[in-house]
């Protein structure tokens, strides 16, 4: 049976659809050493509020314009207590709040990493946890790959021995379905609509929302609200 490999930029505390693309592959290479993008996914997310939806920003230092993901650094330290802070102060009144709090604050205080995609790295690993996702995790990094949009995701399609390539329906515009069709890959693109809703705190409704938000208001019922988890 193939292997089934998706890669994506890592992004701060991201939402469910991220989360189900995690889940849909055997392995899940974050994509860090590409050109980091301000004002992107990458170190900041959307969580509900009372006065609507407001972002958490993780604050960044912006050294050179050819700066990788990978390379860019913090430049505050005393961002996660406060996010922390608005994350409790917001979500204290979701059902499932106490649940996590002491696993998720600890987490929150121990992140003194210099590198964003550390951080990252951590908190997806343990949203991971938190869903009973397995899937492997691995970098960009570790493999030697080609120029080229396409040509570097296949490249490292073909090292992972993937048979089978999964991505958001975003990169339809650029990626080119025949190079893949020559390296004998399967493409296959995730429908990200028709999410069903669940007992959001502060409507509207908003799906675009950081996990955190489904975990703290369903907490294991999360993945009925997923759409790659077996929910019969």
């Amino acid at each position: 049976m193939g292997k089934k490999v998706a890669i994506l930029q890592s992004n701060y505390i991201p939402w469910k659809g991220y989360f189900d693309l995690i889940n849909t592959v055997d392995e899940f290479v974050l994509f860090d050493d590409t050109q980091y993008t301000k004002g992107d996914w990458r170190n900041r997310n959307i969580i509900k509020t009372k006065q609507g939806p407001q972002w958490l920003t993780i604050p960044v230092k912006q050294e050179k314009q050819s700066q990788l993901i990978n390379e860019t650094k913090i430049s505050d330290t005393r961002w996660a207590r406060k996010h922390w802070t608005t994350l409790s102060q917001n979500y204290s009144k979701a059902k499932y709040f106490e649940r996590y709090r002491d696993q998720l604050e600890s987490l929150y205080l121990a992140l003194t990493n210099e590198y964003l995609s550390t951080i990252n790295h951590r908190l997806i690993t343990e949203v991971n946890k938190i869903l009973s996702i397995g899937t492997r995790i691995r970098w960009s990094s570790e493999f030697d790959v080609l120029e080229g949009r396409t040509e570097r995701l296949l490249s490292i399609c073909e090292q992972c021995g993937a048979s089978e390539y999964f991505s958001g329906p975003a990169a339809q515009s650029y990626f080119d379905i025949e190079l893949a069709k020559r390296s004998n890959i399967k493409v296959n693109w995730l429908n990200y609509e028709d999410y069903p809703e669940y007992d959001q705190l502060h409507p509207p409704f908003d799906h675009r929302v950081s996990i955190l938000d489904l975990i703290f208001n369903e907490g294991p019922n999360a993945k009925k609200f997923m759409k790659s988890f077996d929910n019969e």
